[in-house]
């Protein structure tokens, strides 16, 4: 998307190509947008709900909003990174990965598969969870180290207190307890994906071995554009499969179908 802009933006210039994520406002006054948490602020507005924007030629946002993509990274590659790159790179951001973790990615999909590039381009031995036998050399294709079938009983439990940190980008029902039991003392468990039901853990669990479970939505300013940079310097790219804006219900389709592999973007 290229610019217009109003007389009073000052931070970007006409020509530059920017991308708009799932957020386009909030106060600009409140602790969370003082400190860069913009996606906390009570007054968050969405990109595509409830307003126009969403599959439109143009949008109207608040230029805070409006990110620069670098030279590096294709338009086709940087628009899922400006909500499913930031979804997975947030929480890696705040649980202060590096490279002496051990860390995990549950599900390979849309958010799993940049997950995975953007923890190993950490420098983490990374170990990939998926359902789908299948799926492993595409999952030490895009970087992961080492891979399990969540479903074989034996290869979960081999893993037992092997990793820090764990990402769940899966929106099925998990067994909590399972990777819980996989993590490290002081490991995380941070949830992107929306999984159905409650979480059951034994709270003992969590105190002996002083683990925790968090949860996390796309990220604040400053985490969009170093997490844009990151994917530059790194070569992460979202794999997408591009259709023209007048195909939408078809590209719609294959999503419902769970055909998509793994963001479907549509172009003017």
């Amino acid at each position: 998307m290229f610019l217009i802009i109003g007389n009073d933006v000052n931070r970007l210039k006409i020509g530059n190509r920017v991308g708009i994520g799932w957020q386009s406002g909030s106060c600009h006054e409140c602790e969370w947008c003082d400190k860069g948490e913009e996606n906390m602020c009570d007054k968050s507005e969405p990109t595509c709900v409830g307003r126009y924007g969403g599959f439109a030629d143009s949008i109207i946002t608040d230029s805070r909003f409006a990110f620069v993509i670098p030279d590096k990274l294709e338009s086709e590659n940087a628009a899922p990174l400006l909500c499913a790159g930031i979804t997975v790179y947030s929480p890696m951001k705040i649980y202060g990965l590096k490279p002496h973790h051990k860390a995990g990615v549950i599900g390979i999909g849309g958010l799993g598969h940049l997950a995975i590039q953007f923890s190993a381009s950490m420098g983490c031995e990374v170990t990939a969870f998926s359902t789908s036998p299948e799926k492993e050399n595409e999952a030490k294709e895009l970087g992961a180290h080492n891979f399990i079938v969540s479903t074989d009983n034996s290869q979960m439990e081999n893993a037992v207190n092997s990793l820090d940190f764990i990402l769940s980008t899966v929106t099925v029902k998990i067994n909590w307890t399972q990777y819980i039991n996989i993590l490290r003392k002081n490991g995380k468990l941070a949830i992107v994906g929306a999984s159905p039901g409650n979480l059951d853990v034994p709270t003992l669990m969590l105190l002996f071995g002083q683990k925790s479970i968090g949860g996390s939505g796309i990220g604040g300013n400053p985490a969009i554009r170093e997490m844009l940079e990151f994917a530059a310097r790194n070569n992460i790219k979202a794999k997408t499969e591009v259709m023209p804006m007048d195909k939408v219900n078809d590209a719609l389709q294959k999503v419902r179908e769970y055909k998509a592999r793994y963001r479907m973007v549509l172009e003017n």
